[in-house]
């Protein structure tokens, strides 16, 4: 069963995704926040597994409440806007991906599934697009814990991740099997502290290996 918190400061909202989710068989809400406090405090004492935070929110906005969060809860940013500058902080933050507020109740169900099975929700164009759009506006690029640590074939394939690359494609450049190429992907997530791909896109890019305007 997945576990599911909802957050936002508007009740008819909340009540439109808790009766959507609670309809799907091995979903249920446990939780409404109407702020990113409450869903914090929430967070600790329901544990679920994916929360649906609204990005703005009077007191403790969701920007804030997703670097609170614990690290076993999947967050996906709920946002009006498809390329919006809190969005990427978000990412940067630890939110798993993001959804507009008007996408259909199909893509909504499909997004809990994969950020609760673990995955990136964003296609790596997408996350690259965001990305590189506020990337483009840091001046210098600065230096990430751990890069240190990655092989030289780790930082190739970190590369290649922020570059909008599958591991199907990752592989295909790189002359390796995809299943090479998503250890290799894994092991830089664990030695850079990601919770998923969409961090590592965002690493990519603030410590410099990838530059806006490559692809």
């Amino acid at each position: 069963m997945i576990k599911i918190l909802l957050a936002d400061d508007q009740a008819l909202v909340r009540a439109g995704f808790r009766a959507l989710l609670d309809a799907q068989e091995g979903m249920t809400v446990v939780a409404e926040a109407s702020d990113g406090a409450e869903a914090v405090r929430l967070a600790g004492r329901h544990g679920p597994d994916v929360a649906l935070m609204d990005i703005r929110m009077p007191g403790m906005d969701g920007l804030t409440a997703t670097r609170k969060m614990p690290a076993e809860v999947k967050v996906i940013i709920l946002t009006t806007f498809e390329l919006d500058e809190y969005v990427f902080e978000a990412l940067r933050g630890g939110a798993s991906g993001f959804l507009v507020k008007d996408t259909e109740p199909a893509e909504l169900i499909q997004a809990v599934r994969v950020v609760a099975a673990g995955e990136a929700l964003l296609s790596p164009s997408v996350t690259r697009r965001l990305i590189a759009e506020y990337a483009s506006r840091a001046k210098e690029p600065h230096v990430t814990s751990g890069l240190d640590q990655l092989t030289d074939r780790e930082r190739e394939v970190l590369t290649l991740v922020g570059a909008g690359m599958t591991n199907d494609e990752i592989a295909g450049s790189l002359f390796m099997a995809p299943a090479t190429a998503k250890t290799h992907v894994s092991r830089a997530m664990m030695k850079l502290q990601a919770r998923d791909r969409a961090q590592l896109v965002v690493i990519a890019y603030e410590s410099g290996l990838v530059k806006p305007g490559w692809l």
